[in-house]
């Protein structure tokens, strides 16, 4: 079976939700918001999950202010789009 990567590295692509830090990311407070929907940012890595070796993950750093890179956080495919009318609503909707 060979693997399916939706996203590759350098690969543009925008949250679909506001993500928060659960406590498990280094260098963000806890319950820290660490992009708002339809912040855009980049694949930096992409590998699977270790519990479920199915299940695809993506190290993304996100546009913060001044469009610096923030730090590289775990996404799962359904919290990401390359759909950029669909970013520029979620952005819209804030």
């Amino acid at each position: 079976m060979e693997d399916i990567v939706q996203y590759q590295l350098g690969d543009v692509v925008f949250c679909r939700e506001d993500l928060f830090n659960d406590g498990g990311l280094p260098g963000y407070e806890e319950g820290a918001l660490i992009a708002a929907a339809g912040t855009r940012g980049v694949v930096v890595q992409f590998g699977h999950v270790e519990a479920m070796p199915s299940e695809e993950i993506y190290l993304v750093r996100f546009e913060g202010e001044g469009q610096d890179l923030g730090l590289p956080i775990g996404c799962l495919p359904e919290e990401l789009t390359q759909d950029e009318a669909e970013a520029a609503s979620l952005r819209a909707a804030h």
